[in-house]
């Protein structure tokens, strides 16, 4: 894509991250959820590591401490909701005007919800992990490699959790009405992407099924490389895995955009 077709999308990416950034009094009572819930997670998820005689599938106090607060950070950041502003303009009807923009709809829409979710990493992401640290601790790499790795994976994860919610919108162009599709994957994905317990711990058969799903790219993946729980290789292989689901969400958001598209002029938008 040259330079000039990109610059646009760069320009809404700061659009939507200034635009997040009007919602500061959000943002504080996020954190406070953050940190209300992650304490929870600390007293069920140290005893079970205590319960497991000090270390539990790798995990032992530090590192699952580390689990938490990173994963509590990201919860303003990875959309696990299933919503976005788009659901409703495609069953208003007002998708039509963007259609009419010399824009693409689908990387316009992923590239404002990114710029949104970056914002939303400095007055809750960050924070939630910085009192975790002091308050509780947690075990974290000491070479740059990981952190590194792990902020673009994290980037990554966060572009693959719009780009699954896209198809969830776009949706609407067939449903109409999505909520029930909304339910669904917010059940789905906070479970598999490992926002309440690391798929690790999973029974053989359920971290099969979760790893065939995009959910572990968004939250889990990103946690393992930033921790340092995978390195070398092994975590050279989760971003290609990421990689692999974001090229496959954007593809198949391509071709239901298309085939939407078509749906909507035939209808008269």
């Amino acid at each position: 894509m040259p330079v000039v077709a990109i610059h646009p999308y760069i320009r809404l990416l700061k659009a939507g991250f200034r635009q997040q950034s009007a919602y500061r009094l959000a943002a504080f009572g996020g954190l406070v959820a953050n940190l209300t819930f992650g304490f929870l997670k600390v007293a069920m998820l140290f005893a079970t590591v205590r319960a497991g005689g000090g270390t539990v599938q790798g995990y032992d106090i530090g590192s699952m401490s580390a689990y938490i607060w990173i994963s509590q950070g990201l919860l303003g950041s990875i959309n696990l909701s299933g919503r976005i502003d788009l659901a409703d303009r495609i069953r208003t009807g007002d998708v039509a005007v963007d259609f009419l923009r010399p824009l693409d709809v689908q990387l316009a829409t992923i590239v404002t919800e990114v710029g949104r979710a970056l914002f939303a990493l400095i007055p809750r992401g960050l924070p939630s992990v910085a009192i975790g640290a002091l308050t509780v601790g947690m075990t974290m790499p000491t070479t740059p490699g990981p952190y590194l790795l792990g902020a673009v994976s994290l980037v990554t994860g966060i572009t693959i959790s719009f780009a699954t919610v896209y198809l969830v919108a776009i949706a609407g162009f067939w449903l109409i009405e999505t909520r029930g599709l909304q339910i669904l994957y917010m059940v789905l994905s906070g479970f598999f992407a490992g926002l309440f317990v690391p798929i690790s711990l999973f029974p053989t058969w359920l971290l099969i099924v979760a790893e065939a799903t995009p959910f572990p790219s968004m939250m889990m993946y990103p946690i393992d490389i930033l921790t340092g729980r995978v390195t070398g290789w092994a975590s050279a292989g989760l971003f290609l895995v990421q990689l692999g689901w974001l090229a496959a969400m954007l593809l198949v958001g391509r071709l239901l955009t298309l085939a939407g598209r078509r749906k909507l002029e035939v209808q008269g938008g």
